[in-house]
């Protein structure tokens, strides 16, 4: 698989990058057989993805990643002798749609664990599981093969590695090898050692590897799935050292790799990001709102939703967007979704939700252009008693500042003393993890409107999400090309 390199250029003036391609938020989806152009200045070097977003459409394989190479005649911060990327996924064997209906219907039914992790695409299903034909898993079928990277001893490669998941949390780790964690979401970090990555779906991060183990053998390479009590088969693949043969299997067991439920080193590696001290983007030292975010999973009609604030989100018919700059409000819901619930003081986390005020809705919340807002991801339990999960959050539009975690319930006067204001990484995917809060903080500087939500496929389909607008008034004139879907029909010329 190839991936595109881009170069850096000076950033855009601030009206322009107006919209992002979010079906329902900044557009219409792109019907079949038609041709869509996107038009972006790549101003900042990384490692970024793309991918579809219409219903579920992004885990059956519209995806891919990005490199943004420095301008000319700049250097990195770090050497390496070779450049890499490796995508990371899940892989259901049912199609989105069929995924779709059972999310949809009544009784609700969920889609349960994928049936494999990929490695760069490549990876096999459960031999053991009745039914399989025996030759759809047999290694040396070119479909069932495992993903191979091969180095040369001594030398250093940078890894760009992305995860695209629809539902898991990974686990990603070369046996034998160090990891040097070195750039996070296109942003460089403070340099640290890993054995095993956690990266979350959306996340994209580099790592330095030196390939100096033992050169007569072959390593094993290992996405695990975690956060989730599941069956799923690990991923593997081989750092095969070259000249060994990259069929060459090593000769040991593969890592079995951390406890699924094992949050302390996920917690860790979060708190352990930070800016790299040559690349700190100042943080405002206050915010101008604060909005509480309490996210909880509860049924509604005999249908399992996720809600934010008691209210399950859904996408509109016709996209905000044009909804704003055309004044059709009445496509959607004008009454704003809350800050922060009525008795989020007294609220437990740790009890499953009451079924009392939770509702669907499509509002969103407008904020004042240029100001700085503070987000607080508050996590809870879900509808079952005793389980909380990880989510990964993804802001459209925006890098933020991650300026703390913690567990339990956010005390609104006291955790923000301890928010970390010095040198806090910018990110545009973040998790928030199990009974626990993140806390981040941006500036509402792009006009236009922007999808936050989960960045797990059922989960933002089932309602994780929530909607921001800013600036909409300096947003130019809108192409035609965006529109033709709800209310937009009647702009489009016979």
């Amino acid at each position: 698989m190839k991936f595109p390199t881009l170069q850096a250029s000076p950033p855009p003036p601030i009206d322009t990058p107006w919209a992002d391609g979010t079906e329902g938020v900044t557009q219409c989806p792109i019907l079949p057989g038609d041709t869509f152009r996107y038009k972006f200045v790549v101003d900042r070097a990384g490692t970024y993805l793309y991918h579809a977003h219409y219903g579920m459409q992004r885990e059956a394989g519209l995806y891919g990643s990005i490199r943004v190479a420095l301008p000319d005649g700049q250097a990195e911060l770090f050497a390496y002798d070779y450049d890499r990327s490796i995508i990371l996924n899940d892989w259901y064997h049912r199609s989105t749609y069929e995924q779709a209906t059972r999310l949809s219907s009544i009784p609700f039914l969920w889609v349960g664990d994928p049936q494999s992790l990929l490695i760069q695409g490549k990876g096999r299903f459960d031999c053991r599981t009745p039914g399989i034909e025996a030759n759809r898993c047999n290694d040396t079928n070119p479909e069932c093969s495992r993903y191979v990277f091969t180095v040369v001893p001594g030398k250093t490669y940078r890894l760009r590695i992305g995860s695209l998941t629809a539902l898991a949390a990974l686990s990603f780790e070369i046996e034998g090898h160090n990891m040097t964690v070195v750039e996070a979401d296109g942003h460089y970090v403070e340099p640290f050692v890993v054995n095993n990555l956690f990266i979350y779906s959306g996340e994209t991060y580099s790592v330095l590897v030196t390939a100096d183990q033992d050169p007569t053998r072959n390593y094993w390479v290992v996405s695990k799935m975690v956060g989730r009590d599941n069956k799923t088969p690990n991923g593997l693949g081989t750092f095969n050292y070259y000249p060994n043969h990259p069929s060459r299997s090593p000769p040991t067991d593969p890592p079995s790799g951390p406890r699924w439920n094992d949050v302390g080193p996920r917690v860790n590696q979060s708190l352990a990001i930070r800016s790299h001290p040559n690349y700190i983007h100042p943080v405002p030292q206050t915010s101008d709102r604060v909005i509480i975010l309490l996210n909880t999973q509860n049924q509604i009609n005999e249908s399992v939703k996720w809600a934010i604030n008691n209210i399950s989100f859904t996408l509109p018919h016709t996209p905000y967007l044009i909804s704003l700059k055309h004044n059709l409000l009445h496509t959607f819901d004008q009454t704003p979704p809350p800050d922060v619930i009525n008795g989020y003081e007294d609220y437990n986390i740790t009890n499953p939700p009451p079924y009392l005020s939770f509702t669907t809705s499509n509002s969103l919340y407008r904020l004042k252009f240029n100001t700085t807002v503070d987000i607080i991801l508050q996590n809870a339990n879900m509808k079952d008693p005793g389980y909380s999960e990880t989510h990964p959050w993804h802001l459209h539009g925006h890098d933020f500042w991650v300026v703390g975690y913690g567990n339990g319930k956010f005390n609104v006067s006291e955790d923000p003393k301890n928010y970390n204001l010095v040198n806090p990484i910018m990110k545009n995917t973040v998790p928030v993890h199990p009974y626990g809060w993140t806390a981040l903080r941006f500036v509402a500087n792009n006009p236009g409107v922007w999808a936050f939500h989960c960045h797990i496929e059922s989960h933002f389909y089932m309602g994780m999400g929530v909607v921001f607008e800013e600036g909409i008034e300096k947003v130019k004139k809108l192409p035609s090309s965006i529109m033709g879907c709800g209310d937009t029909k009647r702009f489009i010329k016979p």
